[in-house]
Formats: structure tokens, C-alpha cells, sequence
């Protein structure tokens, strides 16, 4: 029977979610404040009070609980489209993305994601519980407009999220420029360009 790791099932007291919120706290003011570099176990379990075990018990190692953090304070949230404005809606998304990976936190985490390896746990907790939800969004967004005739109805969808949200990873990595609403209101602007219907003449 193969061993089992520290990130899986463990046995003992049941998680306390108040100490989890704790540790977590702990994680997001340390990452903030002084970088991935300034996340360790010592550090964590210091700041929310509790024993290292008590954190072990929960993550393998300091990464892990800084990704954790990250994705439970950074939940993607679908903007209401009101009255049809579906294409607003996406701009005011696009804008929610850029606003979470401007902070130092979200710069923090895309730093130590292209440091780990491309199939790392961590990498796979980004891409599945941040990136995926975010496209998701864009997808349920980009179907309502196609259903509503605000955009063409033969779009690849795939492409087109990759259209819209492949420069803000860019961006974010690169760090040529600035992650703001000038920005995502640019992406948005060029590829309804070419996304919109044709009027027939």
C-alpha cells in the first residue's frame, strides 16, 4: 500500500475552521507584507498563535498555505449583467482579475507559480481554483452575449477566453506595465472589434 503524503486525508482532532481561518489570516498578512519570502511555518504559526504541528497537520509546507490563502480571500465572483449589459458585465470581470493579481499578494503568488513546476500541486491549485473559475466566468458571460446577438455566434470560445485573459498572465509574469482598468478596458475594446456581429449592409 503506498504511503500516504502530508497533503492528504490525516487522522486525529478534527480541524478546528476558527484556527484554519487563523492560520490562513496569518499567511495573507505575511505574503502582503513581506513577500513569499516571508512565509514560513515558523513565521505563520507565530503570527496566528498556534503550533507548527497544528499547521503541518493541514499543509506540507509554507507554499502551500500562501496559495491556500490566497485563493480563499480571492474568490472569483460573476458580476450581475443588468439589463442586458452582458458585455459590461465581462469589462467589470476583466477588471476584478486584473484589480486581485495587481496586489502584492496576487504578484507574490504568480512569482512562486512560475518558480514551481508547471504540474506542482501549487500550480494545479492556481490553474483549477483561480484561473479555471475565472474562464468559466467569461465563458457563461461570453455565451449570454452570444445568445443574446451581442457577439457572433460562429466565436470559438476557447480562443476568445484566451484572447481576453492570456495578457493579464502576461502582464502579471513580465511586469512591462501596469495591471489596471486602462488595461483589461483595452483587451476588451480590441477583441469586441472583431467579435461583435457584422451589420449586414
Amino acid at each position: 500500500m503506498p504511503s500516504q503524503t502530508r497533503s492528504g486525508p490525516r487522522r486525529g482532532r478534527p480541524r478546528d475552521p476558527k484556527t484554519r481561518r487563523k492560520i490562513l489570516a496569518a499567511a495573507s498578512a505575511l505574503l502582503n507584507e513581506g513577500g513569499i519570502g516571508a512565509v514560513t511555518m515558523e513565521a505563520i504559526a507565530e503570527r496566528a498563535g498556534v503550533g507548527k504541528p497544528t499547521v503541518y497537520r493541514q499543509w506540507p509546507n509554507a507554499p502551500a498555505v500562501a496559495m491556500a490563502a490566497f485563493v480563499e480571500s480571492t474568490r472569483p465572483l460573476a458580476p450581475a449583467a443588468r439589463g442586458g449589459r452582458v458585455l459590461e458585465a465581462l469589462r467589470v470581470h476583466l477588471r476584478k482579475v486584473a484589480e486581485t493579481f495587481a496586489t502584492r499578494a496576487g504578484r507574490n503568488t504568480a512569482l512562486m507559480i512560475a518558480a514551481a513546476q508547471n504540474d506542482s500541486e501549487l500550480a494545479k491549485v492556481f490553474r483549477n481554483h483561480f484561473i479555471m473559475k475565472s474562464r468559466e466566468i467569461g465563458r457563461t458571460l461570453l455565451d449570454r452575449a452570444i445568445a443574446s446577438r451581442q457577439l457572433r455566434s460562429d466565436l470559438n470560445i476557447e480562443a476568445v477566453l484566451d484572447l481576453l485573459y492570456a495578457p493579464l498572465y502576461f502582464r502579471l509574469l513580465i511586469g512591462h506595465g501596469p495591471l489596471d482598468a486602462h488595461f483589461t478596458d483595452a483587451i476588451i475594446d480590441a477583441a469586441l472589434g472583431g467579435l461583435k456581429r457584422r451589420r449586414r449592409i
